[in-house]
């Protein structure tokens, strides 16, 4: 019983030290992780650190942002208008599809990371 209990604490201990060192790597670069895709929806998690945009991209269709880490996200396009959005983690925010023939960045005007999870609607109505 004693050997059956030290191996699970180091294992336990293991898969921790494994977790923080893929979380401590996951938030050194602001990313996009695909969650899932079907014909309905597209589920992406994006973490966004301050000072490294994401790059210039669109959104075809309406799109729901839950954050997971808040703050104040800059909605930038390609002519410099910004748009600022404050997200408090928890809830829920409804975005449009983005207008024929815009891009935009994604930019963390503060100076912690911000991470959302993104449901985007595939079909329209």
């Amino acid at each position: 019983m004693k050997v059956s209990l030290n191996r699970a604490m180091a294992v336990t201990a293991l898969v921790l030290a494994l977790f923080a060192a893929i979380r401590s790597q996951t938030q050194t670069q602001t990313q996009r992780t695909q969650l899932l895709q079907n014909d309905d929806v597209k589920v992406w998690r994006s973490l966004v650190l301050p000072n490294a945009p994401l790059a210039m991209h669109r959104h075809d269709h309406g799109r729901v942002i839950i954050p997971l880490q808040g703050g104040t996200m800059n909605i930038v396009d390609q002519s410099g208008a910004k748009e600022a959005h404050v997200w408090e983690a928890g809830k829920a925010y409804w975005l449009p599809a983005n207008p024929p023939n815009t891009m935009h960045a994604d930019v963390n005007a503060g100076d912690k990371p911000i991470e959302v999870v993104v449901v985007e609607l595939q079909k329209e109505k």
